[in-house]
């Protein structure tokens, strides 16, 4: 199964009596969210407008995507199990514990 992650990089302001976002992001970091196809060199971002300005004005959002994948898809079980299979199941259903420090 994929899913997406978003990471934000950065905020934007629209700009008064015009349809211009203007957009400053920190070059720092930005080499996760380029890509290359056919030997050049891409940076993707998404814009996406906030439900209400920030304290400092910001109506805009900025991020990329990466895809997430997981190894273990969910598979939905057997309607009608034995009891000693339920056991076991349920102990297999935990996740595991992660070995992040965070």
């Amino acid at each position: 199964m994929t899913t997406f992650e978003k990471h934000y990089i950065g905020k934007g302001t629209k700009l008064e009596n015009l349809d211009i976002i203007r957009v400053v992001l920190p070059a720092e970091g930005l080499d996760a969210a380029m890509f290359e196809k056919n030997g050049i060199k891409y940076l993707s971002f998404e814009v996406a407008k906030l439900k209400e300005a920030d304290k400092f004005g910001r109506t805009h959002t900025c991020y990329f995507q990466t895809k997430v994948y997981t190894d273990n898809p969910v598979q939905d079980e057997p309607v009608k199990q034995k009891k000693a299979d339920k056991k076991s199941s349920k102990k297999q259903a935990q996740p595991a514990e992660d070995d992040l420090p965070f």
